[in-house]
């Protein structure tokens, strides 16, 4: 039922399922960060890489995949990953720079976003995720010498969970303005744990809140799975994103929100591929071509 915690839990790491998703985006991260021309620059990417036996063998650099840019994982895939780091940091910064002084990632694997962008002093960014992906990930940020350039706060919860009193208790405040992220990551949660989700941002937001997430509005997921990007993330390093995938029936966040009195706008990756003019852009059978990047703001009173 809407607005009720969906009650399960899990400790997995980033050693498989969706976990390891968090390591292929990192490994994208990696490639961006190298390239001459780069949109968005994650220095502590390739070390989350290398720091994990099942991927210590991927590419961190575009240099290192022998068809370069025409591989559809590591060059188109990496990029279209590229170019949502860099544009969900230009939300970020814009509304922790008018008033929001609370950002929380949703499933933030191994976002590092604490340590690497230049947000006001007085920020604090609430890290929910799984509790087996926030001690790797600290793990090898310990073992970088790492320091967070704002208070950063680990809160190791399941988002299939009731991660709403988590959150509260590690201290944030739901009557200051807040900036949320579901940086890929509705897709793999269950249609009621969405449900549930944007509901409780709704109540956990005050007026000058944002919130930007990641949406997929394919009918039949499965029409793609032959794909160029999903047949080489398969056959590459193992990682089937459909059989990962939520496959049941999906709610209208963006239409929900808007109910809720937010401002919504929906956007293709390809209206910023072109803006940077970097980036994928349409082509036959393409798994990217249901995604949505969705931008809410709660108005103030």
């Amino acid at each position: 039922m809407p607005g009720t915690a969906p009650q399960q839990t899990d400790t997995e790491g980033v050693d498989g399922g969706v976990g390891l998703t968090a390591l292929l985006v990192a490994a994208a991260r990696a490639i961006e960060t190298h390239r001459h021309d780069s949109l968005a620059q994650d220095v502590y990417a390739e070390h989350f890489v290398h720091a994990a036996p099942a991927c210590a063998h991927w590419p961190v650099r575009i240099e290192q995949v022998p068809d370069g840019d025409d591989n559809p994982l590591w060059g188109r895939f990496a990029r279209y990953f590229g170019l949502r780091t860099r544009v969900l940091d230009d939300f970020l910064v814009q509304a922790a720079g008018t008033k929001a002084r609370q950002v929380v990632l949703l499933g933030a694997g191994l976002d590092t976003r604490a340590f690497r962008l230049d947000l006001p002093s007085d920020v604090v960014v609430f890290e929910i995720d799984r509790a087996g992906v926030l001690a790797f990930k600290q793990q090898v940020l310990t073992g970088l010498s790492a320091a967070p350039k704002v208070e950063r706060v680990p809160v190791p919860v399941d988002l299939r969970a009731d991660w709403v009193i988590a959150l509260t208790n590690a201290g944030f405040d739901p009557a200051a303005p807040s900036v949320w992220l579901a940086e890929g990551l509705l897709f793999y949660l269950p249609g009621p744990a969405e449900t549930y989700l944007i509901d409780a941002v709704d109540r956990l937001s005050t007026a000058g809140s944002a919130l930007a997430f990641e949406a997929k509005l394919e009918k039949d997921l499965l029409a793609y799975r032959d794909s160029a990007i999903y047949t080489a993330t398969r056959e590459q390093i193992g990682i089937d994103l459909l059989h990962l995938f939520d496959t049941g029936p999906r709610p209208d966040s963006a239409g929900d929100l808007t109910a809720k009195g937010w401002s919504t706008s929906m956007h293709t990756p390809f209206d910023f591929s072109r803006r940077h003019r970097r980036g994928p852009l349409p082509e036959p059978n393409d798994a990217l071509e249901g995604n949505r990047w969705v931008f809410a703001h709660k108005p103030r009173s």
